[in-house]
């Protein structure tokens, strides 16, 4: 990316980091240098809708979660993320499902 993304306390940051076998999401307020909401395959309340995870399905699981959290913390509107990811494959599949269950990029 050329620009670095800040999250801001109304609008956190949706950062995502994507492994060869896991993928994890968290909403991050950059100002006070808190995580508000965050979700993985590596979770114990997901694991059980996770058959494999490292693929598209399960990163639109962990989107709908960490929008699920969001929503549940009054958080709405954010700023995606990416890091060094091109938007395709599993980050364009969590991207989609936070859409999708509410949040708006």
């Amino acid at each position: 990316m050329r620009n670095k993304v800040h999250g801001l306390p109304e609008r956190p940051r949706l950062s995502v980091f994507r492994s060869n076998k896991h993928i994890y999401a968290q909403l991050v307020d950059d100002v006070a240098g808190l995580t508000l909401a965050s979700a993985s395959t590596k979770m114990k309340l997901l694991r059980d809708k996770i058959v494999k995870t490292g693929n598209k399905k399960a990163a639109e699981i962990i989107g709908e979660a960490v929008a699920k959290q969001a929503l549940g913390v009054g958080i709405k509107c954010v700023c995606f993320d990416r890091g060094p990811y091109k938007f395709h494959g599993r980050v364009k599949a969590l991207a989609e499902a936070a859409r999708k269950a509410g949040l708006v990029f």
